[in-house]
């Protein structure tokens, strides 16, 4: 049983003794949490201890009890009173009743009396705690079911109480709060703890649960702000372990109007949809980060795996791990674009998976190649969390079987430089950085280049830059000067020169034909 506490007054010592032993307080519910010898003595005790019920003679020096009982109301004190008083201060004990003392007992004081008139102040103050828990229950259902409302838009926003629901600010935010590690049984870390905040009676924000996400509607400048700060532990990588390693953040839109909340709730419900197209690490999707306004143009189709598969078993056969991993990247650029379920996405990629398999099977049928079931291979990509632990674990997996099927003879090298080219000829490129990126020296590189393509690295990268100069001038949108730098040439007048070295003629003249 919960003990209640009670604060026992009166001026005479022998009394107070005798008031403490009287009864079995514990047996009666009650626990004495202090005494007091004087009215003002009585009056400081109820402020710090603020105990259930007071016990306390009308007649005490400083402060009678009837202004002790007064003071005590006009500061909050919701607590109960019994007071003791001698016969002939009967006046005095009724006066007491109409400011609210619940019981007055006659000294001196029977025994039998005060543990009924405790037992009855024990089953009262239970009672009013029961309907206060009742109604706060039934109150904070009614609060939660309007904020859903609010955040679904499905409210009447002309009824709203702003005051009551602390809603009347001037900005507002929806975030949503979930453990990092989605294998964690353990609850992430106290939002208020981690915003270093205090919410008493919801004042700063609200957190409600819709279709099992945690979502938290932040209201005002100040919460706002705290969660601006909260953010920045996020800008560099969190410390592992640390409290804000342990969660995961989305975050809408701030909007000014009531009825502009359910824009942000929206938000955060198509960033959610987005974490499986996180990176490693990252910790937070916000509005202002993240453009979910993007247009998904890519149209998804399962028949594309025979496609990447064909490529993906060319590259294995060839030994070129750059290929691999750039089209592996390209592929994850595409499905982050594409308007296509997850599970779809996922069921996409163990296909890709299982016809790569078949075709290097189908190719070396003689050699003892490390392949997981594909019972197997289906669980564990669908168990995924994030399409970088899908698009690493392909790469592993491919890299594993091009070093399992023979060696690369080096040659094959020249193909990832061309490649690595064609994409990258806006850059800086000299022969003498190149070649490190991929494992040979620049003479190497050099004498390969001269061999195969019967041209240096030099005229090769002119020709590509020009051949791509080409077809912005015919595009004609961009000016010349425009073109030169998006292919590389900082300087229009050199770009000049080159183009009438490979065509005969100006990138100005150039356009005027081909118009």
């Amino acid at each position: 049983m919960n003990l209640l506490n009670v604060l026992i007054a009166d001026d005479e010592h022998l009394v107070l003794e005798g008031l403490k032993q009287i009864i079995d307080w514990h047996a009666n519910g009650f626990s004495i949490c202090g005494t007091a010898v004087n009215g003002q003595d009585t009056l400081n005790k109820i402020q710090i201890l603020k105990p259930d019920l007071v016990l306390l003679d009308i007649r005490m020096p400083k402060l009678d009890g009837i202004d002790v009982v007064k003071a005590a109301l006009d500061f909050g004190f919701t607590g109960k009173f019994i007071i003791l008083s001698g016969l002939s201060d009967f006046k005095l004990a009724q006066a007491a009743m109409r400011y609210g003392v619940d019981f007055y007992l006659t000294k001196p004081i029977d025994e039998d009396e005060l543990e009924q008139a405790v037992h009855t102040m024990r089953d009262l103050i239970e009672n009013e705690r029961n309907v206060s828990r009742s109604y706060s229950q039934y109150r904070d259902k009614a609060k939660e079911h309007i904020l859903k409302e609010i955040l679904l838009n499905t409210c009447n926003y002309h009824t709203l109480n702003l005051d009551d629901l602390h809603l009347n600010v001037r900005i507002y935010q929806v975030i949503t709060y979930s453990n990092y590690n989605q294998n964690s049984l353990h609850p992430a870390w106290d939002f208020s703890e981690l915003m270093r905040i205090t919410n008493r009676d919801s004042q700063t924000y609200d957190i409600l649960e819709i279709d099992q996400h945690k979502v938290i509607l932040l209201k005002g400048d100040f919460a706002i702000s705290r969660f601006q700060n909260l953010l920045g532990h996020y800008r560099d990588k969190p410390q592992k372990g640390s409290p804000f390693d342990s969660i995961f953040l989305t975050y809408g839109r701030q909007t000014f109007q009531i009825q502009d909340i359910h824009l942000s709730y929206e938000d955060v419900c198509k960033l959610e949809n987005r974490r499986f197209f996180c990176i490693r690490d990252q910790h937070v999707i916000g509005y202002d980060e993240y453009c979910i306004q993007q247009d998904f143009t890519h149209l998804f189709t399962q028949d594309l795996a025979p496609k990447y598969a064909e490529y993906f078993s060319n590259y294995i056969q060839s030994h070129n791990p750059t290929l691999i991993a750039d089209t592996l990247s390209e592929l994850s650029g595409y499905l982050n674009k594409c308007t296509a379920e997850i599970w779809d996405i996922k069921h996409f990629l163990i296909d890709i998976y299982i016809l790569v398999k078949q075709k290097i099977m189908h190719i070396f049928p003689q050699t003892d190649l490390p392949f997981l079931a594909n019972a197997s291979v289906i669980i564990l990509i669908e168990e995924k969390y994030y399409l970088y632990e899908i698009i690493e674990f392909l790469r592993e997996q491919f890299e594993m079987w091009m070093h399992s099927v023979g060696y690369s003879s080096g040659e094959n090298v020249l193909d990832e430089v061309l490649h690595y080219i064609q994409h990258n000829y806006q850059k800086n490129l000299k022969l003498e950085t190149l070649a490190p990126l991929f494992g040979y020296n620049s003479s190497y590189l050099g004498r390969l280049f001269a061999k195969k393509l019967n041209v240096n690295f030099n005229s090769y990268l002119d020709q590509v830059r020009i051949s791509k100069a080409k077809e912005l001038l015919d595009d004609g949108s961009l000016k010349v000067y425009e073109i030169a730098k998006r292919v590389g040439y900082s300087n229009v007048d050199y770009f000049h020169r080159k183009f009438k070295k490979y065509e005969g003629t100006s990138p100005a003249e150039y356009r005027k034909r081909s118009l």
